[in-house]
């Protein structure tokens, strides 16, 4: 598999952690005293599933298949998912902690996804879909301080 083909199937696992993550945050915020902050990370979610769609296209234009291997996904344990049992019950600072922390590890992801040797288009996306997680992680952690 190409040094692209690898990065955009985990960028695409990270993405893919973090809309749902962000969809059970929704859910969990809505319950709690902080419920006006649902429908924002519910927009949250939807924006981590335009990110995936982008970098599913992209690979597709250069004929790259990314089909997910059982095994792998299987033994790949990142950031929202492993976290998700402590979402369970959690009240809305215990949410939003954990909301940042996964947001901590994908703008880790990308960084270390712009170290590798990638092609300019790749690397423009790349670039450009870690300034939006950085903003969203930023807004995270003041909402978590408020």
């Amino acid at each position: 598999m190409s040094t692209d083909a690898t990065v955009t199937k985990d960028l695409m696992q990270t993405l893919e952690d973090g809309r749902k993550g962000f969809a059970v945050a929704a859910e969990k915020l809505a319950a709690t005293d902080r419920a006006d902050l649902a429908p924002r990370f519910a927009e949250f979610s939807a924006e981590r599933a335009t990110m995936y769609s982008e970098l599913e296209m992209l690979a597709a234009a250069y004929g790259d298949d990314l089909e997910e291997d059982g095994s792998t996904a299987a033994a790949v344990h990142r950031g929202w998912m492993s976290l998700k049992d402590a979402l369970a019950g959690s009240s809305a600072s215990g949410v939003l902690d954990v909301a940042e922390q996964g947001e901590h590890h994908a703008t880790s992801e990308y960084s270390k996804a712009l170290e590798k040797d990638l092609s300019p288009d790749l690397a423009d996306v790349v670039r450009r879909q870690l300034v939006d997680i950085t903003a969203v992680h930023d807004e995270v952690q003041r909402l978590g301080a408020a």
